[in-house]
């Protein structure tokens, strides 16, 4: 009987250490006039208040993306289906901490105006007191808005007061909020574990290291500091960051070739400066993909497949322009007949995906990480100073051009699938493609 009921109790406990939307932050506590707009501390420390405007956590919940996400998607779904309820609320946890924490849930959308638009602003950094995670994730943070702020420094002279915060400093800080768990159990988000398993946690590089970058600047009222963290925040969503952040070499024994012979390379991609995976975050719909062509003298071009390597699951790495997901989007939108959109948009067939698959309670592949039960079937992910070696076997055809040939890799970022992008009707600066890197070499074609 004890065993038994050790077993229920385990069972539940798990259960809910697993359910995301049960602690930490509380919905309802406050009131937004409890918490200073971001204009008010920008009066004081406006070079700050400047990077912040231009971040994302300024964009947090106005994004093109995010606003929808939630509400085409997200919040639709938490109205129909019990087990996702909770992202009504769990998602603004974290994208308009102050609409949360304020009970306004579910937030007008943007473009009403109203102080959701704030997103993650000065005053929810700078009230968080900790977590009640030994492992933070899923809005567990601990927040007490007031006259006293939480800060990195001691030395600090200011009309309201301030309280040395390690945590404020530390990467679970960011952990409340950078991994989350879904209402099935599957994590969606890793991005501090990534790291934390990884040689930069080792060598006690930090999440802020990377992303806040410390120098000079006026941190308030024109007080100079040789090393004040800058709040621009950058990751992948910006192209300088992003530019660069994989390096990439080519081999190949050989420099000359004829029509019908077959030109044997590889490309490695090796991740040297990205302290967890890439891509990671929400990597259900982050795309990472790998195009090599060939370009001949005359100017025409010809793509080059990537060899398979046989692993289990390695078809979702592999471009199709045949494969569909993304069916849920239709069922929740209530389109029906909805077989769903292009997997994989617009990129060739044949060219190697880094990703990380996930997948409904239906067993098909989803954009919706709230609605996702698994997502071990693979991770061709880069991790952190890992290489990724491809191999390429180029069939030369008969018509090639004779001269040069430039045999050009170029790996590609974007935020979300083109095709996912086109059916909600996004920007399309929410889904072109950027360069991270490219590279090329150069064989002689013989007749």
């Amino acid at each position: 009987m004890k065993k038994r009921y050790a077993a229920v109790l385990g069972g539940f406990f798990l259960l809910f250490l697993l359910s995301p939307f049960s602690w930490g932050a509380e919905m309802g506590k406050f009131k937004y006039g409890d918490f200073k707009s971001p204009k008010r501390c920008g009066m004081c420390h406006k070079e700050i208040y400047q990077e912040w405007q231009q971040s994302l956590m300024a964009k947090s919940f106005t994004h093109a993306w995010d606003d929808a996400e939630y509400f085409k998607l997200a919040l639709p779904q938490a109205m129909k289906l019990a087990k996702v309820a909770g992202v009504k609320g769990g998602c603004i946890a974290c994208h308009s901490p102050l609409a949360f924490l304020t009970g306004d849930i579910p937030p007008k959308p943007p473009g009403a105006g109203t102080r959701a638009n704030e997103g993650v602003s000065c005053e929810v950094c700078h009230n968080i007191t900790g977590t009640t995670e030994k492992v933070p994730f899923n809005f567990s943070y601990t927040i007490q808005p007031g006259r006293v702020k939480q800060g990195p420094r001691k030395d600090v002279k200011a009309p309201h007061g301030v309280k040395t915060s390690q945590f404020l400093k530390s990467p679970e800080f960011c952990a409340t909020c950078h991994d989350e768990a879904s209402p099935y159990g599957a994590w969606v988000k890793e991005t501090y574990r990534e790291w934390k398993r990884g040689p930069y946690a080792k060598e006690g590089v930090r999440c802020q290291d990377c992303h806040m970058y410390y120098g000079p600047g006026n941190a308030a009222r024109g007080r100079f500091r040789k090393d004040m963290a800058h709040h621009v925040f950058h990751g992948a969503h910006f192209e300088n960051k992003l530019a660069g952040a994989v390096d990439m070499a080519m081999y190949s024994r050989v420099r000359e070739v004829r029509p019908g012979s077959s030109l044997k390379f590889r490309v490695e991609l090796f991740n040297g400066k990205v302290g967890h995976y890439i891509p990671s975050g929400s990597t259900e719909e982050r795309m990472l993909w790998l195009e090599v062509w060939a370009i001949d003298s005359a100017g025409h071009k010809y793509f080059i497949p990537v060899d398979r390597k046989g692993f289990k699951g390695e078809e979702y790495t592999i471009a199709s322009s045949k494969a569909l997901a993304y069916q849920a989007m239709g069922e929740i939108m209530g389109i029906k007949g909805f077989k769903g959109i292009k997997r994989d948009g617009g990129v060739p067939d044949g060219a190697r995906i880094f990703r990380k698959p996930f997948f409904d309670p239906k067993g098909r592949m989803t954009i919706c990480q709230w609605y996702t039960a698994n997502n071990t079937l693979v991770d061709y992910r880069i991790g952190p100073r890992e290489t990724k070696v491809e191999t390429y076997t180029w069939k030369v055809p008969s018509g090639v051009a004779p001269g040069p040939v430039t045999i050009k890799a170029t790996l590609y970022y974007s935020l979300v699938p083109s095709s996912v992008g086109m059916f909600l009707k996004l920007p399309p600066t929410e889904y072109r493609p950027m360069v991270v890197n490219t590279n090329s070499f150069v064989v002689e074609v013989k007749r």
